[in-house]
């Protein structure tokens, strides 16, 4: 089998090179197509591949149409909406992830950007400390786990609500140290810090609006390390103007940028790429689990991973 290796955005070398030694030694082909220019490289390399690894490259219809061999995608990461499943369905391709391998990256960037921003962009000026404040996790997967566990560690009181866990599920995590709270307006309501930790579906786009955020203290931060889509940024700036402390940090660059970094310079910030899971334990963690997956579709026809329906 020809497994294809198409990353707009680069693996760590010491990813690929694991990659490549897990898909050679099972017997397959393995193909790089890294740093590609356009749409119409990526079109090209598909044509005769049977599996694609990926992180956040697109893979839409066209890109599908033109792998008429295409088997199995695996996106290197959790999130998958830049693939469209419905189509995979339909061609009979399996799509997967690889949930919790960038758990830690991203957890890590949540509490960096928090301690950045509330120290002023260590600007010299007097700060806040984050310690005994309260965090709210909203959705409770592989990423907010791990925040969690880090937050205990600065003596945070981190309350959790999940839209898709029940609350006996919930209160089951122990280990984490959270505080079940049973409804977004409750988890808002009372936390100082929300971070957002949820895919992006139709029932969660533009889920955080107006009503949520006035819940919030008027010195609350809103942390957004999943995606832009989730937020009603409309609504974000009207509470950043009401509220002269509110905060706003994001790994997802919103599309009123601009608008926020000129209107709000000192109370917001946004990585200038989305960069949660850019450390080289990530890349290597993600990508061999993508090439691990891959194998073991091939072999036995495992899809533990699988994300989309069967046709």
């Amino acid at each position: 089998m020809k497994v294809l290796l198409a990353t707009g955005k680069p693996f760590a070398m010491q990813a690929v090179e694991g990659i490549q030694n897990i898909i050679e030694a099972a017997g397959h082909t393995f193909v790089k197509l890294e740093s590609y220019a356009g749409k119409s490289q990526l079109l090209e390399a598909v044509k005769d591949a049977n599996a694609i690894i990926i992180r956040s490259d697109v893979i839409d219809r066209e890109v599908m149409e033109a792998a008429p061999n295409l088997k199995v995608v695996v996106r290197a990461g959790a999130g998958y909406d830049n693939v469209d499943l419905d189509v995979a369905t339909s061609r009979d391709i399996c799509v997967m992830n690889t949930p919790g391998q960038n758990a830690i990256a991203v957890a890590e960037l949540v509490l960096g950007m928090l301690i950045y921003m509330q120290r002023n962009q260590f600007d010299g000026s007097v700060g806040r400390e984050i310690s005994a404040r309260r965090l709210g996790l909203y959705a409770f997967g592989n990423v907010a786990k791990m925040v969690a566990k880090i937050a205990r560690g600065f003596s945070m009181t981190v309350n959790a609500y999940s839209p898709t866990l029940s609350h006996d599920d919930l209160r089951k995590e122990g280990e984490y140290g959270v505080v079940t709270v049973y409804s977004n307006k409750e988890l808002f309501e009372k936390s100082d810090f929300v971070s957002l930790h949820m895919p992006l579906l139709p029932e969660t786009r533009n889920c955080v609006n107006y009503d949520l955020l006035s819940l919030m203290p008027r010195d609350g931060v809103l942390i957004n390390t999943a995606r832009k889509e989730l937020v009603v940024e409309e609504d974000l700036l009207r509470i950043m103007e009401e509220r002269p402390c509110f905060q706003f940090i994001t790994d997802v660059m919103p599309v009123r940028h601009e608008e926020f970094l000129s209107r709000f310079p000192k109370r917001y910030f946004s990585t200038p790429k989305k960069t949660g899971a850019q450390t080289n334990e990530a890349n290597i963690n993600a990508g061999l689990a993508a090439a691990s997956q891959i194998v073991a579709f091939f072999q036995n026809g495992d899809e533990q991973f699988r994300v989309n329906n069967k046709s």
